[in-house]
C-alpha cells in the first residue's frame, strides 16, 4: 500500500471528529501553493516575476511582482473557506473575510523573496488560530494570541521538490507534490529532530553586531574538537527560513537569527505571528525547541501584528545550551579554565 495523499491524511483527521474547518483551509492553502509554485517554475519567463516599483510591504521591503502574486493568490483561496480574518506580511492590517467564521490565518505568502533571482528555495509560511472575540472584535487583536494556541501550522518549499510540512498538533509531517498523481503525497511521518547536533546556521557577516553571548557560542563551536565543545561543527546559511527549517527537520541542526546592535535589529528581524510561531510549532511537534534565545517562542504574547522577535530553533539540547550562554554569563566569562569540568560546556 502506497503512502497516503494529503487529502487522505486530512480525511483521517476529519474522521477523528476534530472538525473540517481546519482541514478545508489546509486544502485551500495547498491549492494556492500549487499555483504559486507553477508561477515560480516559469521564472523570469512569466509575468509574476516582474518588479513592482514604488511599492513596499508592511515591513518596508520593496515588493516584487511575485510577492504581490503570492499574496493575492492566497487571499483569494481563503475566501472559499470558513476564515474570519487573514493577516499577511504584505498587508498593513488584516482583511475581514467572514467575521462569523471560527478561524484566522496569518501568512507570509513568499518567505525568502530576496532569493528569487538566485534560484534558491523560497516558500510560504502559515499559522491557523481560533478567531476569538466574536464579530465585533478588532481584527488585529485576534492575532495577539500566544503561539501555543495555534490549531495548525505549516510551510511550503518551492525548491527542487514542492514540499509541504504540516502539523495539526499531533506530530510534524512532510508531503511532496507528485506531478504524476497531481497530489501531495506523504513522504515523512512524525518527523523527529535529534536533541544533539554538530551543525549550526547563522549569518556570520553580522558577527561584529552580535551580543557577547552569541559571539562566544559561535566561537566555541568554531574551535571544534580542540575547544570547549570537544567536537567539530559544520556551518550552514541559506537566507531562506523555510529552507533552513526544512533542512533541520530532515537532518538536524540549529538555526540562529538573534537580535543585534544594528539599527532596527535589536528585537530580531523575523516576525513573531506569521514566521516564528508557525515554525516553532512545527519544530516542537518534531521534538525540537524554539526560543527567542532564552524564552519559549510559543509562550510569547504578541503586541503587534508585525512584531519582530529573535529566533533560535532546532536540536533541543543545543537550543537550551544557547539559552544558558545568555542566562549564565558568569560561567561563560570563565569558560577557558572551567570547560573541562563544568556542565554548561560539556557536550
Amino acid at each position: 500500500m502506497g503512502a497516503p495523499t494529503l487529502d487522505a491524511f486530512l480525511a483521517s483527521h476529519d474522521s477523528a471528529g476534530r472538525g473540517s474547518d481546519v482541514t478545508d483551509t489546509i486544502r485551500a492553502l495547498a491549492g494556492a501553493a500549487l499555483k504559486v509554485g507553477n508561477a515560480i517554475r516559469f521564472g523570469t519567463l512569466g509575468c509574476a516575476f516582474s518588479e513592482t516599483l514604488g511599492k513596499t510591504n508592511s515591513d518596508g521591503d520593496v515588493q516584487r511582482g511575485l510577492d504581490v502574486f503570492a499574496n493575492e493568490t492566497f487571499l483569494h483561496a481563503m475566501r472559499s473557506v470558513p476564515i474570519a480574518y487573514i493577516a499577511s506580511e504584505e498587508l498593513d492590517e488584516p482583511v475581514v473575510l467572514d467575521s462569523r467564521a471560527r478561524l484566522a490565518v496569518a501568512i507570509d505568502p513568499l518567505d525568502g523573496s530576496s532569493n528569487i533571482d538566485s534560484n534558491v528555495s523560497i516558500g510560504t509560511i502559515f499559522s491557523l488560530l481560533p478567531a476569538t472575540g466574536g464579530p465585533d472584535v478588532e481584527p488585529a487583536g485576534v492575532f495577539f494570541q500566544p503561539g501555543h494556541r495555534q490549531l495548525a501550522a505549516g510551510f511550503f518549499v518551492y525548491g527542487p521538490q514542492l514540499a509541504f510540512v504540516l502539523t495539526l498538533g499531533s506530530g510534524t509531517h512532510a508531503f511532496i507534490f507528485s506531478p504524476r498523481l497531481g497530489a501531495f503525497v506523504q513522504a515523512h511521518e512524525s518527523l523527529s529532530i535529534l536533541p544533539r547536533t554538530q551543525e549550526f546556521a547563522i549569518n556570520a557577516s553580522n558577527y561584529r553586531h552580535w551580543d557577547e553571548a552569541v559571539r562566544l557560542y559561535v566561537d566555541d563551536c568554531l574551535k571544534g574538537s580542540q575547544g570547549p565543545r570537544e567536537k567539530d561543527f559544520n556551518t550552514r546559511w541559506i537566507a531562506s527560513l523555510v529552507a533552513e527549517a526544512y533542512r533541520i527537520l530532515m537532518r538536524g541542526g540549529v538555526f540562529l537569527y538573534p537580535g543585534d546592535g544594528r539599527p532596527g535589529y535589536g528585537d530580531g528581524r523575523l516576525r513573531l505571528v506569521y514566521e516564528a510561531n508557525p515554525i516553532a510549532m512545527l519544530i516542537e511537534q518534531a521534538g525540537g525547541a524554539a526560543t527567542d534565545t532564552v524564552n519559549r517562542i510559543l509562550d510569547i504574547e504578541p503586541t503587534g501584528l508585525h512584531q519582530r522577535v529573535p529566533l533560535v530553533f532546532g536540536a533541543s539540547k543545543e537550543v537550551n545550551r544557547i539559552g544558558r550562554y545568555h542566562t549564565e554569563p558568569s560561567m561563560i566569562a570563565d569558560r577557558s579554565p572551567l570547560f573541562g569540568n563544568r556542565g554548561l560546556f560539556r557536550a
